[in-house]
């Protein structure tokens, strides 16, 4: 009985509160859906800076001064404000006092209280009135730890991603080609510049899970792996070599970013996905 009591009382002084949840992720996803990120805004004015292209270096700061509006006003940066996609990591040994998908729906639901609601059946076309369901994606780890990452997914840059399933032979070159394709085939759809997540290895839906996840790294910020890094670096500078530009009017920054995540993979398939990310990119983090 006393294991159970302690037991008890220290699951206790880790339950989480429905509602505490809802309202944290509600006032997250407002703040984050009227502020474009940071470190993009910084990376938008050194390719201004950097920009020979007369039409390309308009663009550049007619999206810098839409920005800067939207921050200043605390109005939405973008009209749309997309899918809301939640990564959410959470302890094995944390206890809730209700459903905790139920309580990140309300706080998608109430952080979209003011934002245009995009979401409908892909049949009927019905809209849900609220921006719900979320995407929601749920890594178990050790501990009692909860934390969710939200990104708003816009449609634009979204019909504009693609998944290539390579055969191993064609190893990084082919990474890299299959890249270029989908990006040259997006053209100025997705309203460049772009930020692009790239997943590689895993099977079809793996990869594609994994380029969303590297749009959550740090604006910018390349891989703490070596190889990994490399093939980064190779991307950005290929793709910012296809001209597309700002806007699709040209110049040098067709990308501000690329982001790779791997995992492991068959020996006999190479999957590549690419989530293509406009430069409206609006995430934030919910430490509980």
């Amino acid at each position: 009985m006393r294991v159970d009591f302690v037991n008890l009382v220290w699951y206790n002084l880790y339950m989480y509160n429905h509602k505490e949840i809802s309202n944290r992720l509600a006032t997250a996803i407002d703040c984050a859906l009227k502020k474009v990120d940071d470190d993009i805004l910084r990376l938008l004015k050194e390719a201004y800076a950097n920009e020979d292209n007369p039409r390309a270096k308009w663009a550049l700061a007619q999206i810098i001064e839409n920005d800067e509006i939207a921050l200043a006003h605390n109005c939405y940066p973008c009209q749309d404000t997309g899918v809301a996609m939640l990564f959410v990591t959470v302890g094995q040994n944390a206890t809730f006092d209700g459903s905790l998908e139920n309580a990140l729906t309300e706080g998608v639901r109430l952080g979209y209280a003011d934002a245009r609601k995009s979401i409908a059946h892909p049949l009927t076309r019905i809209n849900t009135g609220d921006n719900t369901p979320a995407v929601i994606y749920y890594d178990v780890v050790d501990g009692d730890g909860l934390k969710v990452d939200f990104l708003a997914k816009g449609a634009g840059s979204e019909n504009t991603s693609c998944v290539k399933m390579l055969t191993p032979s064609k190893g990084a070159d082919g990474i890299v080609s299959a890249v270029c394709d989908i990006v040259k085939q997006a053209g100025a759809n997705p309203c460049p510049p772009l930020l692009l997540g790239v997943g590689v290895g895993g099977t079809m839906d793996k990869a594609c899970l994994l380029s969303k996840k590297a749009l959550l790294r740090k604006c910018g910020q390349y891989s703490a792996d070596t190889e990994v890094a490399k093939l980064e670096k190779r991307i950005l500078d290929e793709i910012n070599a296809l001209g597309i530009g700002a806007q699709g009017l040209g110049g040098k920054h067709t990308a501000l970013a690329c982001a790779v995540e791997i995992a492991p993979t068959h020996i006999g398939m190479l999957p590549v996905a690419v989530t293509i990310q406009c430069h409206s990119a609006r995430h934030t983090k919910v430490r509980f």
